[in-house]
């Protein structure tokens, strides 16, 4: 089953309500990804459920692989015994994820709808992790450094443009999603505000709102179709304005 192309995720939560507000979140950013909430015990409880995540993994494969995500430790141990149940086929394409659920969740999310395949999508998982350690969303000292050459004229290589931002929000989980998808539709490295384009978590953490000015650039030289596409999304304001 599964979305055709695409990898799954399942959420492991002890608890119902989390596992189905994560998926309820994570579809706002991804909808046509497979998602499934194995929260709970069989009969309602706080607690996991072998059965659940057995049928989870087997709702989300579309044969990409599955990514499973879990709150607690115990929530890994039942994730692992189901996992050892499956068949060696199916096995060999399940990956338990190391990650913080919420952040690492959403994170997974964005890259299974975007088609990345099992590495990339536990990549993106894990980074959650990175993000929350070093505060990925801070603008590197270089890349402000070359910016502000930039801005007094001086040499630069590749693309850039600057965008105000219109939408109300600013670039809160949406906007931010559509952001990484397309951006992840091109080969070429891309940055905004100095920090990957590519990267959900590290577009959120710059915390940009509505006014705020975003440089969009690339040093590829082949960047400027990225550069270009992405300052056109974000004049737009997402869809939303």
């Amino acid at each position: 089953m599964g979305t055709p192309g695409k990898v799954g995720i399942v959420f492991v939560s002890h608890s119902a309500r989390i596992a189905a507000g994560l998926v309820e979140l994570a579809t706002q950013m991804a909808p046509s990804a497979s998602l499934f909430a194995a929260g709970g015990t069989d009969d309602g409880r706080i607690g996991t459920s072998f059965d659940l995540v057995s049928a989870g993994i087997a709702e989300v494969d579309s044969g990409e692989g599955v990514a499973v995500l879990c709150d607690l430790g115990s929530a890994i141990l039942t994730a692992e015994t189901a996992i050892e149940f499956l068949d060696d086929d199916v096995r060999n394409r399940v990956r338990i994820v190391d990650a913080p659920l919420v952040e690492g969740g959403v994170a997974a999310a964005v890259a299974a709808e975007a088609g990345d395949d099992l590495e990339q999508v536990v990549a993106a998982a894990e980074s959650a992790r990175a993000v929350a350690a070093t505060g990925a969303g801070a603008e590197p000292a270089d890349a402000a450094e070359e910016r502000f050459d930039r801005g007094r004229g001086g040499a630069a290589s590749g693309h850039a443009r600057t965008v105000t931002l219109v939408n109300a929000d600013g670039l809160h989980a949406r906007p931010a999603a559509e952001l990484v998808k397309l951006a992840s539709t091109f080969p070429e490295r891309v940055t905004v505000n100095g920090v990957d384009a590519k990267s959900l978590l590290a577009i959120m953490s710059l915390g940009l709102t509505k006014g705020a000015t975003v440089e969009i650039a690339s040093d590829d030289p082949e960047g400027g179709r990225a550069v270009e596409a992405l300052a056109a999304l974000a004049e737009s304001g997402f869809g939303e304005h």
